[in-house]
């Protein structure tokens, strides 16, 4: 009964799917160099849609794309590959421009166990200041990056996008709380980019927040330090187990089995766990559903 429920709620999804997926835009420049869009969707605007990023559903699976370049949900091999990749391009990029920018949330906490993407994430969190999420909306908007591995092997493109309503520093309808993202353009797989700002500088100051009631201490975010992550240089906040343990609580740092993966103390790696026949057949039924 449930994974008939499931089967109709995604079928659902990606019948909706091609309505926000087929806009056709205008598109200009604010002042800030961010961009402004005017989207007239099939069957005309939704009223009181503010959304910028659309992904083709909201459950743990189409959730994690964009809408704009999705075409079917990628492998659990595929995934990990286009994440582990794009976060290499992202982290190398930022660095080569000079522009600050360091892992948040899940990503965090994948480093804080092996400096690796935790391999049930179906995306990348990262965080920037405020200052630098305006400079990357005045110089950096709408650009495509080129992506080499460094073995040569591997090439792909990526799109820098900031939220039209980046500028808006405080939570507002809720829409719009991830202010960029850092696009795979093969299949719509992203980076999450969110902005931290003193949003009440003479009430809290050196409260750093986020549009989704993060909030840091200054000393908690400086000063950075130096680490690798995924193979590439990275910056981690100064006070990272303070900020794992304030978001996930303890048990976090030291539970050994989730979501059906085994962390391998000798290999320091998390394993997945063989399937069983039930899960082998509930993800048939999803490959099906999703190829529709």
């Amino acid at each position: 009964m449930r994974l008939l429920q499931y089967a109709t709620f995604l079928v659902s999804a990606l019948l909706v799917a091609p309505v926000i997926a087929a806009p056709e835009a205008t598109v200009e420049t604010d002042k800030k160099g961010l961009e402004k869009r005017k989207i007239e969707k099939r069957g005309g605007p939704r009223k009181g849609d503010n959304k910028y990023f659309h992904e083709p559903g909201s459950d743990d699976i189409l959730g994690h794309y964009d809408t704009r370049y999705f075409k079917e949900a990628v492998s659990y091999d595929e995934r990990t590959d286009t994440l582990t990749h794009m976060i290499r391009a992202y982290l190398t990029w930022f660095r080569e421009q000079g522009l600050e920018t360091w892992i948040a949330h899940g990503t965090l906490l994948g480093w804080w166990w092996n400096g690796k993407m935790l391999p049930w994430d179906w995306d990348v969190d990262t965080q920037v200041s405020g200052a630098t999420l305006d400079y990357m909306g005045k110089h950096h908007n709408r650009t495509i990056h080129h992506y080499v591995s460094e073995d040569k092997t591997v090439r792909r493109d990526y799109l820098l996008d900031v939220n039209r309503w980046a500028w808006q520093r405080e939570r507002g309808d809720g829409q719009n709380i991830i202010d960029a993202r850092w696009i795979d353009m093969r299949n719509g797989l992203y980076i999450d980019i969110t902005g931290l700002s003193e949003t009440q500088p003479d009430i809290h100051p050196g409260i750093w927040s986020c549009k989704n009631f993060h909030r840091y201490k200054t000393t908690e975010l400086y000063p950075m330090r130096e680490s690798i992550y995924e193979g590439v240089p990275a910056l981690i906040p100064y006070a990272y187990d303070k900020i794992l343990t304030d978001e996930y609580k303890d048990k976090a740092l030291v539970v050994t089995e989730f979501q059906g993966h085994t962390w391998n103390p000798d290999l320091k790696e998390w394993v997945k766990n063989p399937e069983t026949t039930n899960e082998k057949k509930e993800k048939k039924i999803k490959r099906s559903i999703l190829s529709w």
